[in-house]
């Protein structure tokens, strides 16, 4: 089970909306406000539809922008692909591992990531939080992961960034973990391997704010699938 935002998608420096003001006219702090914080959690838990809540919000901000178009460019800005990782897991696929994307995405950008970036055609299947309507810091999202796929949770590898709130949260079951600690350049100990804790992205788009630098250690994954063997 491999995250996108962070692992597959190398975060850009000040998060997708950095330029937003310049390129399109629309505040960050006011987007932030208006809709991240009030709407944001019933959308990626796929109770209400991404453009059914953000276009009355940028009529009301930024009445020459329509939902479709800051979409768009959002998508668009949070997709610049770690091809060395990618490279990696396709390897490893190709020797009989399954891939599967396990992320907290709403239903438009999860589709956006399948069909546009292509993940269709190099994992197995994706399960993200709209569709199983819970993020990855509730246990029903891996309760309905191992339901849907059939594997027992010892099977179960994470690859996750968010150490902090892997070691935060409480273990469920018996998924392991890989995280990677570090953002320095491709340092193969840069993981920790350990029975699964649940992995929180939060209910707030983190990446909006984003400072991350760029990490792309694409050996951890080797090594965190060697470990937890």
């Amino acid at each position: 089970m491999v995250d996108v935002d962070g692992v597959l998608i190398v975060p850009r420096l000040g998060g997708w909306a950095a330029d937003l003001e310049t390129d399109l006219g629309v505040s960050k702090a006011d987007l932030a406000d208006a809709f991240f914080a009030v709407h944001w959690e019933d959308v990626v838990l796929g109770r209400a539809g991404l453009h059914e809540r953000l276009g009355p919000v940028l009529a009301r901000i930024a009445p020459g922008v329509s939902s479709q178009q800051l979409a768009a460019y959002w998508f668009a800005k949070d997709s610049v692909l770690d091809y060395q990782l990618l490279d990696d897991l396709a390897l490893m696929r190709a020797q009989g591992l399954q891939l599967h994307l396990a992320t907290v995405q709403e239903h438009e950008r999860a589709a956006y990531l399948w069909d546009r970036l292509g993940f269709r055609e190099q994992f197995d299947a994706m399960h993200y939080a709209a569709d199983l309507r819970a993020t990855k810091s509730d246990p029903a999202f891996y309760a309905a992961v191992e339901a849907r796929t059939g594997f027992a949770p010892a099977d179960l590898l994470l690859l996750d960034d968010t150490p902090a709130n892997i070691e935060a949260a409480r273990p469920f079951g018996e998924w392991r973990v890989a995280s990677r600690l570090t953002t320095q350049g491709f340092a193969c100990n840069a993981v920790r391997v350990s029975r699964c804790k649940r992995a929180s992205d939060g209910l707030l788009h983190n990446r909006f704010h984003s400072s991350k630098p760029p990490i792309a250690p694409a050996c951890v994954v080797r090594m965190c699938i060697a470990l937890s063997a």
